[in-house]
């Protein structure tokens, strides 16, 4: 079976393609697990606008190949941890598939719980690495309401450098960029390697 993380923004061209590449690449050592993205009104076949591909390129990965597509109920339920853009979008996510709900988090969101797990792989007891994610994405869930909330619930939140400024899509990927390096350190961890 295949592990499968589905990131989510609003056109599918800048933020969530962003973290799917960067988080595909932290995880390219890593077998059965799958990342995807989508759009809450995506700007369907898009492409990735050129700030996003050269700071994509300065970190060594090519996004030109990216064509923005629009997440369907279909998408969500076969998708075993969802990472939203932002709380917008998170809302729209569980708006449309309510079953989703324990598996659905904000990327700064879920960086932000499981960097305040503690020693939490020692509770994932499965043998199978698909097992062990989806355990550790039910022990981030559990641990959801347990972790200070920030003071500015922004900071749950990517911007979006959509039609911005060069500073802004910086701004976005300095966001998602830490976010996606503890996620992805995270479900290596889980996956046994």
């Amino acid at each position: 079976m295949t592990f499968r993380v589905l990131m989510v923004c609003t056109g599918n061209i800048c933020r969530s393609p962003t973290s799917e590449l960067l988080l595909a690449r932290e995880l390219a050592h890593v077998d059965g697990i799958e990342v995807a993205s989508a759009g809450t009104a995506a700007l369907v076949d898009g492409s990735i606008p050129t700030p996003a591909l050269n700071l994509l390129a300065e970190s060594g990965v090519d996004g030109s190949a990216h064509r923005a597509q629009q997440f369907t109920p279909e998408l969500l339920r076969s998708s075993d941890l969802i990472l939203a853009m932002a709380r917008e979008h998170r809302r729209a996510i569980v708006e449309l598939s309510p079953a989703t709900t324990r598996r659905t988090f904000t990327i700064r969101e879920f960086a932000r719980v499981i960097g305040h797990l503690g020693q939490w792989d020692g509770k994932l007891t499965h043998a199978s690495a698909d097992d062990r994610l989806r355990s550790a994405v039910n022990v981030a869930a559990g641990h959801r309401g347990l972790v200070p909330q920030p003071s500015d619930p922004s900071e749950l939140d990517v911007v979006d450098p959509y039609r911005r400024s060069d500073d802004t899509y910086r701004l976005s990927y300095s966001q998602l960029q830490p976010a996606v390096e503890t996620v992805g350190d995270f479900l290596a961890r889980a996956a046994g390697s």
